[in-house]
């Protein structure tokens, strides 16, 4: 009995040596990207919400519930997850030849999550693209669900204008945007994710990064940087660089960029001082009653929508990862009932259907009859 006790305690000894050798090879590899140091950090430091070394929130913001333990929560999504968490067959993707779609046509293509493609007033703009196979830097985790078809970089035109909201694992991934690097122009983004792109090689006059209420002119388009309730990090230490929403102004179209963001008076607030627009862009997945200060609930996103007086609303961060714990196809399920509750317009595309921003567009219910 001694003697199968101490080879269990050796077992488990060279499990905890091999693991946290792959958590510190991890750590120092390039996929984590980088800190924000030099001029870059002063001018964090010199914002509103750094403080302590970290971004805040413009209200108070818990990841979890109050009541709530991170134990808890660890174990319900582990062992918690709706028998429905990810579809039994391939997802529908249309195939659709981006980079023939006409440059004076204003359109929208999205990818799954919240990836998505738009072409507005002659420009390319790209925004948080994963064309990974997993949303997690631990290869075969976080795995996408199945679609009928993939959309790769090499499927991409090149890119005039690449959006980031923020820097985590499912909104920036390593891979996609170390193969656009070539593809890309200039760089939209928050205050501090430059670290990372610079690192992966980005020129820094190309990447710009903008504060709550700061705006860059790109040709044609304003983009403006605009607050989100949420937070960021890639590994162990959050909030080193800022999360944001992006209200992007052209000639034709005003339309809001949402980013992850619990529900919370900012959007009514960018409603009031930058709507009405003629398209919201929200999250509405990956939602759990546990951390509801950080990403909408489906029935939130068609409020947080009246606030910002858009005209239309497409739901994304849905319909490809398995991040929270719900049915894949709940997301979409609640908003469409809630927006037939309160009357709002609402599309919901097919993951690789084109959406004329200045026309009508029929949109149907896509994920109905697939379990």
């Amino acid at each position: 009995m001694k003697k199968f006790i101490k080879i269990f305690m050796y077992i488990i000894l060279a499990l905890i040596i091999v693991v946290g050798l792959a958590v510190y090879l991890l750590y120092r590899s390039d996929q984590m990207g980088a800190l924000a140091s030099g001029n870059r950090l002063q001018k964090m430091e010199q914002t509103a919400t750094y403080k302590n070394g970290a971004f805040d929130n413009l209200v108070p913001t818990p990841a979890m519930k109050e009541g709530v333990s991170f134990t808890s929560v660890l174990f319900q999504f582990f062992f918690g997850k709706d028998k429905r968490n990810v579809p039994s067959s391939p997802l529908p993707v249309e195939i659709t030849d981006l980079k023939n779609i006409p440059i004076n046509e204003n359109v929208y293509v999205w990818f799954g999550h919240s990836s998505y493609y738009m072409q507005l007033d002659g420009k390319r703009i790209l925004v948080d693209p994963v064309f990974n196979g997993h949303a997690s830097p631990i290869p075969g985790s976080v795995k996408a669900f199945k679609m009928s078809h993939n959309y790769t970089v090499d499927q991409m035109p090149d890119i005039d204008i690449l959006v980031l909201t923020h820097d985590h694992w499912d909104h920036l991934d390593y891979p996609t945007i170390k193969k656009l690097k070539d593809r890309v122009k200039d760089v939209v983004t928050g205050i501090g994710v430059g670290a990372h792109l610079e690192k992966w090689g980005y020129s820094p006059e190309h990447v710009h990064e903008l504060y709550w209420g700061e705006s860059l002119d790109l040709d044609s388009l304003k983009f403006t940087a605009t607050p989100a309730r949420h937070f960021s990090g890639r590994w162990l230490k959050r909030n080193t660089s800022l999360w944001s929403s992006f209200v992007v102004k052209a000639d034709s179209l005003k339309l809001f960029v949402g980013g992850d963001s619990g529900y919370g008076a900012h959007f009514k607030e960018i409603g009031e001082k930058y709507g009405p627009f003629d398209l919201a862009i929200l999250e509405n997945g990956q939602y759990n009653e546990n951390w509801q200060y950080i990403h909408l609930m489906p029935e939130e996103a068609i409020t947080a929508a009246t606030d910002l007086q858009t005209k239309m609303l497409i739901p994304v961060h849905n319909s490809k990862f398995p991040l929270a714990n719900h049915a894949w196809d709940e997301p979409m399920i609640r908003i469409t009932k809630e927006a037939k509750i309160k009357n709002f317009p609402i599309w919901t595309p097919k993951m690789g259907q084109i959406i004329k921003l200045d026309s009508d567009n029929e949109t149907k219910y896509w994920w109905e009859g697939i379990e």
